[in-house]
């Protein structure tokens, strides 16, 4: 019957033959069905082992990223530290350097009195010397001038001493008034 209807009418191109229709669409149920039994949850098994993964390796890096942030947190303390801890050392060693440098300059005004009172112990004990070659000079100049004005020898020793140490007291105290007068 369906043959001698396809017959009678002609057929139009857009619409299809009713058993083709129903050919396609037993097809389509077996392919539907295969997929949804098949392929369907090997899909959705795939879809969930990749959801769990990218949840694991998200949940990783936030179990990293938070022990990143507690290691750097240690690091900064640790950097804190050091640097509070070159600052004590630095500060030491300024105030050992400052101890070693009073140290060095009283041990140098030490050694500076020491060579100015050795400088002037021995200047004094130069002074002395000249004083007394110089007291022998004068006074062996005056034992002969006076033996010249006299006219006889004075070379008596004690009476020679005894004049010089006159004429050189006499000598030192007029110096001695001098100065002080020049000292007003």
């Amino acid at each position: 019957m369906l043959m001698q209807l396809a017959a009678e009418e002609p057929q139009s191109p857009v619409v299809p033959v009713v058993p083709e229709i129903v050919i396609g669409l037993i097809c389509f149920g077996v392919i539907f069905f295969v997929f949804y039994k098949k392929l369907l949850p090997s899909i959705n098994k795939a879809l969930d082992e990749r959801r769990e993964a990218i949840e694991g390796g998200m949940e990783k890096a936030e179990a990293t990223q938070a022990e990143a942030r507690q290691t750097l947190e240690s690091y900064r303390e640790q950097l804190s530290e050091a640097r509070h801890e070159a600052a004590r050392l630095r500060q030491e060693a300024k105030e050992q350097g400052a101890a070693l440098i009073a140290e060095m300059r009283e041990e140098g005004q030490r050694q500076r009195e020491e060579i100015i009172s050795a400088g002037h112990a021995q200047i004094e004990a130069d002074r002395k010397q000249a004083a007394e070659l110089l007291r022998q000079d004068v006074g062996k100049l005056a034992v002969e001038l006076a033996g010249r004005l006299v006219g006889e020898s004075l070379e008596d020793h004690a009476r020679q001493s005894r004049t010089i140490d006159r004429f050189l007291d006499e000598l030192e105290a007029k110096a001695e008034t001098a100065g002080t007068e020049a000292a007003r």
